[in-house]
């Protein structure tokens, strides 16, 4: 299995009535950077990344709620305007005066984004891996995908459970086939636990329900017209998500609206790119924040 350069360290805080897991890396007093993991994914998911960046940052990680070893609410499905609530608590206990770094993978990215328009004073930098939105909801489409999301209501969401901690790792590597057998391994233990001789997985299966707030692209773009800090937009090679995106008619037009825009694109990587690149993406966050702290 994979062992860990730098372990990380676990704290509970209770932010917005739920009581958060947080991970932490590196030395307390050295620079915070606050890492937000995306959907279906836990907060260990930094671990990889976080090996070579922990000698210089305080990296912290929350598992978002609903995922890992943050509980679920309660509630039969989940939106965005809670992660942003969350994220905010957060910072303000950990950073209360100061501006802060973040870095989002995919579903972390886009809340990344988004909150860095809302609060620009309290975002240094944003460094956005593959968190490139959703197609847009078209107005006339908003009545079927209410209905869609009242029937998933009634019928409920499960997800699968596995036979081992093998199968886990299995099912990761199926998804993405970069990542490497003892990563798969060392994820597989945080991404799910034995429960009754199954190992099942920690999220929450009400995230599976449709999301019932549609995406606007227009109101999204003029959160990123508000974001004050820099932003490195970081995409992988051979991203599926990726390439659906880039399907689309208004794509590339949308980063237009981000003022302080610089890309770049890890080689030999997928939607994934901190499992499958992790130094190479270390490495793009470091020389980003360090060019955009002096």
């Amino acid at each position: 299995m994979y062992v860990p350069r730098v372990p990380s360290r676990s704290e509970t805080l209770v932010v917005r009535g739920v009581p958060h897991h947080l991970r932490h890396w590196g030395k307390p007093g050295a620079p915070l950077l606050l890492a937000l993991h995306g959907w279906m994914d836990v907060a260990a998911s930094f671990q990889f990344v976080a090996d070579h960046l922990a000698d210089r940052w305080h990296i912290v990680a929350p598992d978002w709620r609903g995922f890992g070893l943050t509980g679920p609410t309660g509630v039969d499905c989940y939106e965005f305007s809670d992660y942003l609530g969350d994220l905010d608590a957060l910072l303000r206990h950990l950073s209360p005066d100061a501006p802060v770094p973040l870095v989002g993978h995919s579903m972390g990215g886009n809340i990344a984004m988004l909150y860095a328009g809302v609060r620009p004073d309290r975002i240094s930098a944003v460094v956005n891996l593959e968190g490139l939105g959703l197609p847009g909801t078209q107005a006339q489409d908003v009545p079927a995908r209410l209905a869609s999301w009242l029937d998933q209501l009634v019928e409920g969401a499960k997800l699968q459970d596995y036979a081992s901690a093998d199968a886990v790792a299995e099912r990761l590597r199926k998804t993405n086939p970069r990542l490497t057998p003892d990563r798969a391994a060392f994820l597989a233990q945080h991404w799910a636990k034995e429960v009754n001789g199954r190992w099942v997985l920690l999220a929450d299966p009400a995230h599976k329900i449709l999301n019932r707030v549609a995406y606007r692209v227009d109101e999204v773009q003029a959160c990123w017209r508000a974001i004050q800090a820099p932003v490195l937009w970081v995409e992988g090679d051979d991203s599926g998500i990726l390439r659906r995106m880039t399907a689309l008619p208004d794509y590339r037009s949308r980063l237009e609206a981000v003022r302080h825009l610089r890309q770049a694109t890890v080689a030999n990587a997928s939607h994934m790119l901190h499992h499958d690149q992790p130094e190479a993406v270390a490495q793009l966050v470091a020389e980003f924040l360090d060019l955009n702290s002096r």
